[in-house]
């Protein structure tokens, strides 16, 4: 009879112990976060909303595919640590960039908007993607993140709960990508358009809620925030920082979710697995409410959040071969177009609906 025991190294235990195997991949990372770091600071690529996040994991899959197959056997080791561990903790430090303050700012209505549209999203995502397109649950629940939460950084996070396939992470992070671009220059199109024809009773500041919890990406947010005005800007940061914070509910729901063989073989249930990084995050938030830490600190935190986040998301470009996303096909996209539709329309619409009730 097979031992089904798995063999683990002390490097993979404890990964300083494996110092010297560590190096060449961490540098890479290294390498390309500080790249799209600074390529995100240039004006006219601010403009598109292409933050360093997205730009990681471009230059990632762009050295992916070209010089790392040569590089792989020296790098493997940390370019693993990166998009696993780096991952981890970065979701816990991004807690520094939110207050529970936010959340009284924007009111119960700008909670219960990001809370209906998260939730009608995500469970759009999960019966489109089964039961319309045939794909796995997986990929699915991936776009469905990726859309209903906040963009990369939601699917990064969502990955170790679902132990998810790098090509797939890479095709939702790919859908995000194209449909958040879309989104900077549609939304205040948008804005406009309703400003001549008065089809709803937006303010700048309403509309800044609706583009909040309706597009992908935080950096997404801001630049079609910023397109439209300072108050639409605001709101829309605010609400979408809001949003970020129900990633750590939603991944410990998820999580009890699995756990429960409800997404895989229903008469084998295991214990709930808690994503602890999720817990954290919100602590750490809680902490960064009570403003304990000195302001230049928690900005080092941040930055340090950034280069670990990004330096993740240049680890799964590494990792991701254009053939696996090729081999996705169509449906991916096609579910995310109709998930871009239903934000824009069906989210309009819960905007609506509850600014006219509250």
């Amino acid at each position: 009879m097979a031992s089904d025991t798995v063999h683990t190294y002390p490097e993979q235990r404890f990964p300083l112990l494996g110092l010297p195997r560590l190096i060449p991949g961490l540098l890479l990372t290294g390498a390309l976060t500080a790249l799209a770091i600074w390529a995100s600071s240039i004006p006219w690529v601010a403009s598109l909303g292409l933050g360093a996040l997205t730009l990681a994991i471009l230059f990632g899959i762009l050295v992916g595919n070209t010089l790392y197959p040569w590089l792989q056997p020296r790098c493997h080791t940390g370019v693993q640590l990166a998009k696993q561990r780096l991952l981890r903790l970065g979701i816990i430090l991004y807690g520094f960039r939110l207050t529970f303050q936010q959340i009284a700012d924007v009111g119960a209505s700008g909670i219960i908007i990001d809370a209906l549209t998260l939730t009608s999203t995500f469970l759009l995502a999960c019966w489109l993607g089964k039961k319309v397109f045939g794909l796995d649950s997986q990929t699915t629940m991936l776009i469905g993140a990726g859309s209903s939460i906040c963009g990369a950084a939601a699917v990064m996070a969502t990955e170790p709960v679902l132990k998810a396939d790098s090509s797939k992470v890479a095709v939702a992070v790919s859908t995000v990508v194209v449909f958040g671009t879309l989104a900077i220059f549609a939304y205040p199109w948008l804005y406009h358009l309703n400003e001549h024809f008065q089809w709803m009773p937006f303010t700048q500041e309403t509309f800044g809620i609706y583009i909040g919890s309706t597009i992908h990406e935080v950096a997404q947010v801001v630049a079609a925030g910023h397109a439209i005005g300072p108050d639409a800007e605001n709101a829309a940061v605010i609400a979408k920082m809001i949003r970020v914070m129900m990633l750590a509910p939603f991944l410990l729901l998820l999580s009890g979710y699995i756990s429960r063989g409800a997404a895989g073989n229903k008469s084998e249930k295991s214990a709930i697995t808690i994503p602890w990084f999720a817990v954290l995050f919100i602590a750490v938030a809680g902490l960064n409410s009570f403003n304990l830490l000195p302001a230049a600190l928690v900005q080092h935190l941040i930055t340090a959040d950034t280069w670990m986040l990004a330096m993740a998301m240049a680890a799964l470009g590494l990792t991701t071969h254009i053939s696996a996303v090729r081999q996705a096909g169509m449906k991916p996209i096609l579910l995310a177009t109709l998930l871009f539709i239903w934000l824009v329309i069906g989210g309009g619409a819960i905007n609506q609906l509850v600014q006219t009730l509250l």
